[in-house]
């Protein structure tokens, strides 16, 4: 465990994935909550397009795909609010358009499919500082947004109809919401990767759910489990030589079923 932190590339994939462990599971459980977990599969489709279309143009995915997938969370909040089109309907729709842009643009940029397949399964070599400190920063604004919006994000949550009748912002507080999770998407596909970033939104959540007795509860042990998957998924990639995204997807499917064995 410890050789690991000898390089500097694995201490920052490390930052990056406690900071993902610890902000994608707060906004996990009220997507989840609000039945609403594929949206960051819809969302991680759809930053690839953004990843594409910077290679494609020579510039840094990272920074393309941000302000493009936070376009498509608005969108689909939108059309998801305005009932102009049912929510998985809408969220098929985004995920298999943004994937085949994202095929199309890589295609294209000659000579980056190795580095397009870095965002499509994770990399931890590729983490850079840059990366971690915009990580950082937004999963710092997340924390304050929850923080600061928990009972109203909770009422809206199971009952947004209520919330609205009660005089509470919902749609700007949708609004930000996809927002920051499409934010903390694109940032995190150096560490998990596009094709697999819904499982570690939903998974820990769900496992959590298992155990906890309340929502707040929930939102706790789903971190700490986010975190026994990302410690235990980098570790396994650095020492087996696999993809980080699918060990740390695998780490956390491990979890869920001894927990299902052991509430049995």
């Amino acid at each position: 465990m410890f050789e690991m932190l000898q390089y500097s590339f694995m201490v920052r994939a490390l930052i990056a994935g406690v900071l993902v462990a610890l902000v994608v599971p707060m906004l996990g459980s009220f997507l989840v909550a609000r039945r609403y977990a594929l949206i960051s599969d819809s969302l991680a489709h759809v930053s690839l397009a953004g990843v594409g279309a910077g290679l494609l143009l020579g510039l840094t995915p990272i920074y393309v795909a941000v302000p493009v997938t936070v376009a498509g969370a608005l969108l689909l909040e939108w059309l998801r609010q305005e009932r102009r089109m049912s929510g998985d309907v809408s969220l098929a729709i985004l995920m298999s358009s943004g994937l085949a842009l994202a095929v199309v643009f890589a295609n294209l940029a000659r000579g980056a499919n190795a580095d397009f397949n870095s965002y499509l399964f994770g990399s931890i070599t590729t983490t850079t500082l840059s990366d971690v400190i915009t990580l950082a920063i937004i999963s710092l604004l997340a924390a304050l947004f929850v923080r600061f919006n928990y009972r109203t994000l909770l009422h809206i949550a199971y009952d947004e109809d209520s919330a609205r009748i009660a005089g509470k912002r919902v749609a700007l507080l949708n609004y930000l919401t996809v927002a920051l999770t499409a934010a903390i998407v694109v940032l995190s596909l150096r560490i998990v990767g596009g094709l697999l970033m819904s499982a570690i939104l939903v998974m820990p959540v769900v496992t959590a759910s298992r155990f906890s007795t309340s929502f707040g509860a929930t939102i706790r042990y789903a971190i700490v489990f986010a975190l026994l998957s990302v410690i235990t998924g980098l570790s396994i990639a650095f020492y087996a030589g696999v993809a980080a995204g699918g060990a740390i997807v695998l780490a956390a499917l491990a979890l869920l079923i001894g927990t299902v064995i052991w509430k049995k």
